[in-house]
């Protein structure tokens, strides 16, 4: 807490502080103060304006007035009042906080006196109780209490005079506000006073502000007027042109439709024509697409056989290779002598077949000589030759013969025809056959020619098209005719159809019967399905004696609508030829239909009988009677019977007894076939269904498959017969429920559906109740009523037997050996007296079984059980006898129940397989040999089950350091089982090993097997001794870490185990080396392979797994291409020898010698291209790695790498001794290498992964103040998407309008697209790696799916950002492995060097109305060509945004002007570049020349020139600067006191007529006089008292503008009065007058010393006046302020 010393203390404090920065602000304020009326009364500056001098000179006496004593007193009083409130605030809250802790006392204090009275209390009554221990313990109690409240009374005693004088010092901050109440009140008046000023001063801007937007809102209204007269009159103009224009289109209209329709129907023709040509082209191009196809089927065919028989002779190759070698011998000699032999074979058949040919050849042509001269000799002349009848003559001329009763002449036309056609000797008959070979071969051979070199580019000829049979109603008009000849037609015709033929006499004797058989006799179409197509062949054959002929007449009028005949007259049939038929059945309706085809013959009409059934029910029963034979009263038999269903259609069946009568219910539905069959019934079904069309089909072999259908029902039967048993449930059950129980009842399937072709068994039952004979009578009945009513009988006899065994035979099943089995046998009785029974076992086995008790007495009517016990022991084979079977170990036992008073005893039998419980464990000891303590080592044991029955078994009691897998050892074995384990061996410590591992099985046998095993405790170790490497693609690499460690630090067994083999000593502490030894070509990396560890350190190691394609089988896939290359050019060289010997040889010669050379590779051929290398980088190394990457197929190798171990440093080996490798100590790492095809494969760039972008210009990103020449390092991401320019807007002269703000751009790139395809069979989400955020490479388009076989094209950009050549990879991730992109490419930098300095170009002063050129340069000192655009910032669209938001000067005081500055009146950019666009080359410069032309006056013309490269990337950004006035004259300096936005309401300071006199010669007028003010403030700053500071200097420009315009004065006059008047006050002015000339500038420097009795406190402010004369009289009145400061 403080005291009032201390708080006057602070007071004093607080009034000795020193002036700080609101002081300084203080004495700011008049400057603001003054410069806020100048600016007022410059706005406000016009001819009807009064008194602004007199308001100016009574601000500054009100100013004067105040003292620095009065601003410094208040100062100190308001830290004073703002340190009295910190004060006050912490003072109430210490004063809280005490009066808490105040409280907080009194309530212990409080409690502690309770404490006490309670104490008291109990003390006195432990003292009245005598229990002095007790009241010791509470006195101690007491006297701490007493204590405690000592201390609280203490504590508030303290803590009340703290709170006291807290309450003290309040008082006296409250005496201290009290004091400065005063001056609080004055102070918050005085700001409010403050605020209603501006207030005034706001509304009176906003009143001037509201006047200017009233009467730019009426020259709104005026100019909107005018344009709507405008618009109503342009209005008027349009809708008359508008008619006019519908009276011309009219007429237009009804001259195009005209034009268009005659266009259009030529169009349709055209159309028409070219689809009518495109349609045959089609058709073309179809027939010889599947010539092309079938020919390929036959080349891949052709290539298969050779491969395969390729593939045969390598292997002969090399297994003879193999044989020579074995024998010593020169294996490539004999392979190339044998070679010779082969290629000297292969001349020698080539040349008999050749001659053989030559033989064919010269044989046929002496045979066709031969034939053409005897056709010579028996030819008419050839006048007659010329007029030979044609077929159709002959045919006319036999009908005419024939209605005129003419019949000789046919005759003998047939005769001469036979005898013409049997006739030929055997020279013709040769000539037949050559020539149809010849005419086949060619066929051929064209073919070929066709399929290699098509010659006919059109379309194809149609192919032939099959005879149809004439409809009747069709009238024959033959050419020519007469209504006489059509009427003698008419009546031969009818004459035909009513079998008015003539007679077949051949011989003497006449033919007589049927012309033609036909096979099959019936054409049968079975079970068909309404809207299936049936097919089937019928074979006609002539049974006449001579050549006849066939017709089609058709089918009779009710199967036209179905049944549909293709048949092709044959022509004249010899006797015994035959022709074919296609019949085709298209059901409609499901009916059966009959009728017959109709054929016309020369000797007769004839027909084939045609039938076609619908689906029928076929129901059968297998037996009519079913006999039971005798069985004994209670017992029960059963027995099944079949029905079946050979037709095609299923009904519902129902079994029910002869006597019951037939119930019919109409109100059920008719159940489906289709929901009672199950899946497996269908499936049987469609198999016969199956097997009948296509016994439908085969027409031409209808016996053949009438009897494949035959066995196939019958397979079906068997199969149904079996499987129905098994699964009596999928047919619906029905149990007859009578009161009135019968001896042979149904079994519970009664009724259900029986499917097409197929069986139901049902069971009979006898159970005979009362002896004698029983009979029974049942019918089938079914639902559809075309099946007949079916019935059978049952029969049987019962007999009474007074005791018996309703189970004659005990099965015990499988039984083991010494392993007890019980069971119990009951025995019946349905005699009404007891009756004693005596069981006796065969004395053979009554060492083994037993019926316990052996003599007993059952009950009237009753049963009785005996017990059965059967122990086998080993010895049962050799008692038993001949009631066991040793091979099959069946045990037979007769049991016989003898019954007192029956001569007949009961026999039953019991029936057992006997076998034994032995396991076998093979091999019966294992040796593990060494292992070290970090593997384990694996071995294959062998468990045989040789008991016919599963047993349980379980390894146990195994030692720590053994396993017995799977499983743990545990498990059930099958019946003659083996089961394989793996006995797994893992020391623990390095010592020798010899235990047994317990078999035991599930009745407490075990059996045992001896094991040994050395344990290694090797000096090294591996970190991991198995690594699992991902699933890695094809040429993709997985990199796993392990690491070697020497843990042996010292001998001493207490700190570690010692390392050591077996029993053997320790190894020595040291350097130990190790090396891994990798398989052979194994795609392995091992780095380090070598190395040494010394003790306590560890050595890193890195696998690398890289799986690859093997060069040979590359090489392999490459030998084809390469071989196809070669082929081709020697094929060419066949062909073209071929051609010229195709007049000698025939056509199937050639055929094969085609095929021989093209199919055959020859040795030495083979022999080059083995020598022929491949390059990896040829195209057909390229296409065959492709190829096998596409076609590779999962797999997995694992491999164990292993690590010996050796003493000592590798370093130090003497020379190149290899160091002692210990075989006991070396250490084993297991390697798990799936590899995978690559998912994603690349398919453009000819399957490359790296991709250069080669040389690219560099990009960089700018600021707009940036103006460095070279890009730098650091980009940028892109910009956003920019609105298009609007191409409406000025466009200066010649500039392009920016299509947005400045903002950051990139560099030039280059762009390349990689296709990727997904050769995997499932969709693969992609995920890319993640590219250099800073770097050049940018993936432009991503997919996060790639289906399966799709193909997707990445696009990759490079936009460098610096001179590098840079690198970088994309991964391309999926589930199924990675697939790497490597890009490169190298960046260029595109160095621009500008010539302007500062990156600034200030074009000065120009007269308004007149231009000012300026010229820089660019030159490029890169090595690409450069595309550059002049921009300006003026002409950006994103300006309209930036003038939304408030001005510079109010929003950053530190810069008050904008970019883009002040613009001119008239809508056109102020500034202007010359060129806009171009090219530099390297090396080159460019010159560009930028004009400013201001249209008004002002002195804030700016505006932003942008250097844009490829469009893209900002190199430079010049400001460009300008001022332009009336005059000629302008002063330049002192402190601004404008802002540099032009307001709303500026109007020109003169008016028009002042315009106009000013610029007559002569002395200007005094109206024409304006006073402009200039603030000029000095700082003097004083450093020290005692050293003399250099005085303030200030300087103001004069200048002279140089102008075109003619002006009387050259040269611009300033004078500057009451000079003297300043030197007073300490103001040094040189020069204060002087002359400037055109296009010059002269510097007034104004310096200033504080005078003697100059006080600092006050500011010392004078005024002069500044007269420049010119072309007119300008008065500036320039104000000084100069005061002393302490610091910069």
């Amino acid at each position: 807490m403080e005291d009032d010393g201390s708080l006057l203390s602070e007071d004093g404090l607080l009034d000795d502080a020193p002036l700080l920065e609101d002081e300084r602000d203080e004495l700011e304020d008049p400057e603001f103060d003054i410069g806020c009326p100048l600016q007022e009364a410059e706005d406000d500056m016009d001819p009807g304006h009064r008194s602004s001098v007199k308001e100016l000179d009574t601000d500054a006496d009100k100013l004067k007035k105040k003292t620095a004593e009065d601003r410094m007193q208040a100062f100190h009083l308001r830290q004073n009042l703002s340190t009295l409130d910190k004060m006050r605030e912490e003072q109430e809250l210490f004063i809280e906080k005490m009066r808490g802790e105040l409280r907080t006392c009194r309530q212990r204090r409080d409690l502690i006196g309770k404490q006490q009275e309670a104490v008291a209390a109990e003390i006195a009554t432990e003292a009245e109780a005598g229990n002095m221990a007790t009241v010791g313990r509470l006195q101690a109690v007491s006297r701490r209490l007493f204590v405690e409240l000592e201390n609280e009374r203490d504590l508030q005693s303290r803590t009340e005079a703290v709170l006291k004088e807290s309450e003290n010092a309040m008082w006296h901050i409250e005496i201290q506000e009290g004091r400065l109440e005063a001056f609080r009140t004055a102070d918050r008046e005085e700001a409010e006073a403050a605020g209603r000023r501006l207030q005034v001063r706001a509304a009176r801007q906003l009143c001037r502000e509201q006047e200017a937007l009233g009467k730019m809102e009426r020259n709104r209204l005026l100019r909107i007027r005018k344009s709507l007269h405008t618009q109503k009159e342009l209005g008027l103009r349009h809708q008359k042109l508008l008619e006019d224009a519908r009276k011309n289109h009219k007429i237009a209209v009804r001259f195009l439709k005209a034009s268009l329709g005659r266009i259009r129907e030529q169009e349709k023709k055209e159309e028409m024509k070219c689809q009518e040509h495109m349609r045959r082209r089609m058709d073309a191009v179809v027939a010889l697409k599947g010539s092309i196809s079938a020919n390929r089927d036959t080349l891949r065919k052709f290539q298969a056989w050779d491969h395969a028989k390729a593939e045969l002779a390598e292997q002969r190759v090399q297994a003879e290779k193999k044989a020579i070698l074995a024998q010593g011998g020169d294996a490539f000699r004999h392979l190339v002598h044998q070679r010779r032999r082969q290629e000297l074979e292969a001349q020698k058949r080539a040349f008999e077949e050749e001659q053989k040919l030559r033989k064919q050849e010269i044989v046929s042509r002496i045979l066709k000589e031969e034939a053409e001269e005897e056709k010579r000799k028996k030819q008419r002349p050839p006048t007659k030759a010329t007029h030979r009848p044609t077929l159709r003559d002959k045919t006319w001329n036999y009908i005419s013969d024939y209605c005129e009763e003419k019949t000789t002449a046919p005759a003998n036309t047939y005769t001469l025809d036979y005898e013409a056609a049997a006739g030929p000797g055997p020279s013709r008959l040769v000539d037949v056959i050559s020539s149809e070979l010849i005419q086949g071969d060619a066929g051929a051979s064209s073919e070929e020619e066709t399929l290699a070199e098509p010659e006919i580019s059109g379309l194809w000829n149609e192919d032939y098209k099959p005879y149809q049979v004439p409809k009747e109603d069709v009238d024959r008009k033959p050419v020519g005719g007469t209504k006489m000849d059509k009427d003698i037609l008419a009546r031969t015709v009818e004459r035909l159809r009513s079998r008015v033929v003539h007679k077949q006499v051949v011989l003497g004797r006449e033919f007589q019967g049927r012309p033609f058989n036909s096979k099959p006799e019936l054409l049968h179409f079975k079970d068909f399905d309404i809207g299936k197509v049936y097919k089937k062949k019928i074979t006609l054959v002539n049974t006449t004696y001579t050549i006849n002929y066939c017709k089609l007449v058709g089918v009779e009028e009710h199967l036209r609508d179905f049944i549909h005949v293709d048949f092709d007259p044959p022509g004249p049939l010899s006797a015994g030829m035959s022709c074919e038929v296609l019949v085709t059945f298209k059901p409609m309706i499901n009916k059966d239909l009959e009728g017959n085809i109709s054929f016309l013959a020369q000797t007769g009409e004839f027909s084939v009988p045609l039938k076609c059934s619908t689906k029928k029910c076929s129901l059968s029963l297998d037996k009519e009677l079913i006999d039971f034979g005798s069985y004994v009263v209670g017992e029960t038999a059963s027995r099944t019977i079949t029905l079946t269903n050979t037709g095609g259609l299923g009904t519902s069946f129902k079994f029910l007894p002869a006597s019951e009568p037939c119930e019919t219910d109409d109100s059920q539905s008719i159940l489906k076939l289709s929901s009672i069959l199950t899946y497996e019934d269908k499936s049987l079904y469609d198999k016969a269904a199956t097997s009948i069309s296509e016994q439908q089909l085969e027409g031409t072999e209808s016996s053949q498959a009438d009897m494949q259908s035959r066995k196939e029902l019958e397979k079906l039967d068997k199969e149904q017969e079996e499987e129905q048993p098994t699964e009596p449930e999928r047919l619906t059950t029905a149990i007859p429920s009578s009161e009135e129980q019968t001896e042979i009842t149904l079994g519970e399937i009664t009724e259900g559906e029986i499917g097409p072709f197929s069986s139901i068994k049902v069971p009979i039952i006898f159970t005979p109740v009362v002896p004698g004979n029983v009979q029974a009578r049942f019918k089938v009945m079914f639902k559809n009523p075309q099946c007949p009513m079916l019935h059978f009988r049952v029969m049987g006899v019962a007999i009474d037997v007074p005791v018996w065994v309703p189970k004659p035979s005990v099965d015990l099943k499988i039984c083991m050996y010494d392993r007890l089995y019980q069971d119990s046998v009951l025995v019946h009785t349905r005699s009404k007296a007891a009756l004693r029974l005596k069981f006796e076992v065969c004395k053979e086995l009554r060492a083994h079984l037993e019926l316990l008790p052996e003599t007993g007495y059952i009950q009237a009517q009753s049963s009785y059980s005996v017990q059965l016990k059967f122990l086998p022991r080993h010895s049962l084979p050799e008692d038993a006898g001949r009631y066991f079977d040793k091979e099959t170990r069946v045990l037979e036992a007769p049991m016989t129940i003898w019954v007192a008073d029956q001569n007949k005893p009961v026999e039953f039998t019991v029936h057992a397989i006997v076998t034994t419980s032995d396991l076998e464990l093979s091999p019966s000891e294992v040796d593990f040999g060494y292992c070290t303590i970090y593997e384990a080592i694996r071995t294959e044991i062998r468990l045989h089950n040789h008991s016919l029955l599963p047993q349980e078994f379980g390894f146990v009691k195994l030692p720590k350091f053994v396993d017995v897998q799977p499983n743990d050892g545990f498990g059930t074995i099958l019946p003659l089982e083996t089961l394989q384990f793996e006995v797994i061996f893992q020391p623990t410590k390095a010592e020798e090993h010899s235990f047994k591992l317990t078999c035991k099985s599930e009745i407490n046998r075990c059996f045992k097997l001896s094991c040994r095993a050395v344990g290694v405790h090797p000096p090294l170790e591996l970190s991991h001794y198995q690594i699992k490497f991902a699933a890695t693609a094809l040429y993709d690499t997985s990199v796993a870490t392990v690491y070697v460690i020497n843990s042996h630090l010292s001998m001493s067994s207490r700190t570690h185990s010692k390392p050591r083999t077996g029993s053997e000593d320790t190894s020595p502490v040291g350097p130990t080396s190790f090396e891994f030894l990798l398989p052979p070509d194994s795609p392995i990396t091992i780095s380090p392979s070598v190395g040494t560890v010394w003790p306590g350190k560890r050595c890193l190691v890195q696998v690398a797994f890289r799986p690859v394609l093997p060069e040979k089988l590359i090489r392999q896939e490459a030998l084809p291409l390469l071989n196809k290359e070669m082929e081709t050019k020697s094929f060419r060289k066949d062909m073209a020898s071929q051609r010229k010997d195709m007049h000698r040889l025939s056509f199937s010669a050639l055929r094969m010698q085609n095929r021989d050379k093209l199919f055959k590779v020859s040795v030495p051929h083979v022999l080059e291209l083995r020598k022929r290398e491949l390059n990896p980088s040829s195209n057909e190394y390229q296409a065959a790695r492709a190829t096998l990457v596409r076609a590779f197929q999962a797999k997995f190798d694992t491999f164990v790498v292993p690590c010996v171990v050796a003493n000592g440093d590798i370093k130090d080996g003497k020379g190149s001794e290899p160091p002692s490798f210990s075989p006991h100590n070396t250490l084993y790492l297991e390697l798990w290498c799936p590899t995978v095809a690559p998912s994603v494969v690349v398919t453009s760039h000819k399957g490359k992964t790296i991709f250069n972008f080669g040389d690219v210009a560099v990009g960089e990103t700018l600021s707009p103040t940036h103006t460095s020449t070279r890009c730098p390092g650091t980009p940028t991401p892109p910009p956003a998407p920019r609105p298009a320019p609007d191409r409406g807007a000025p466009w200066g002269l010649g500039l392009g309008l920016w299509p947005d703000a400045p903002c950051p751009i990139s560099g030039h790139r280059s762009i390349k697209k990689v296709s990727i395809q997904n050769v995997s069979p499932e969709d693969l989400a992609l995920d890319f790696s993640l590219l250099n955020p800073n770097g050049p490479f940018v993936l432009l388009n991503h997919s996060s799916l790639l289906r399966a076989g799709e193909t997707q094209v990445l696009v990759l950009s490079f936009s460098p950002h610096e001179s590098i050549l840079a690198q970088e990879t994309l991964d391309i991730i999926t589930k199924r492995g990675t697939l790497t992109l490597t890009l490169v490419g190298t960046g260029v930098a595109s160095m621009i060097t500008c010539s302007i300095e500062g990156s600034i170009l200030n074009m000065g002063y120009v007269i308004a109305g007149e231009s000012v050129s300026s010229g820089f340069k660019l030159q490029n000192n890169s090595l690409l060509p450069i595309k550059f655009s002049m921009l300006l910032d003026s002409l950006s669209s994103a300006r309209g945004r930036g003038q939304q938001q408030l001005p510079q000067f109010l929003s950053s005081p530190s810069q008050r002007t904008e970019v883009v500055g002040t613009q001119n009146l008239n809508g056109q950019s102020v500034f202007s570049v010359a060129p806009v666009k171009g090219v530099m080359d390297p090396g080159k410069t460019q010159d560009f020349t930028v004009t400013f032309s201001p249209d008004h006056e002002s002195l804030y013309f700016s505006d932003r020139l942008q250097v844009v490269l490829f469009e893209k990337k900002i190199s430079h950004q010049i400001l460009l600067k300008g001022a332009a006035r009336e005059h000629m004259m302008f002063v330049e300096g002192g402190d601004p006191l404008d802002v540099p936005v032009e307001s709303l309401t500026v109007i020109p300071v003169f008016d028009p007529k002042h315009r106009e006199a000013s610029s007559r010669p002569g002395p200007p007028s005094p109206e024409a006089e304006e006073l402009r003010p200039i603030l000029v403030a000095l700082d003097y700053i004083q450093f020290d008292t005692d050293m003399p500071a250099p005085p303030a200097t200030r300087e103001l420009q004069v200048g002279c503008i140089r102008t075109t315009q003619p002006s009387p004065k050259k040269t611009v006059e300033f004078s500057l009065d009451s000079v003297t008047s300043l030197q007073h006050k300490g103001f040094s002015i040189e020069p204060s007058r002087g002359s400037v000339e055109r296009g010059q500038t002269k510097t007034i420097t104004i310096s200033w010393v504080p005078p003697a009795d100059f006080d600092p406190d006050h500011p010392l402010m004078v005024s002069a006046l500044l007269q420049l004369r010119g072309d007119v009289k300008e008065t500036y009145k320039v104000i000084f302020v100069a005061q002393v400061v302490t610091g910069p």
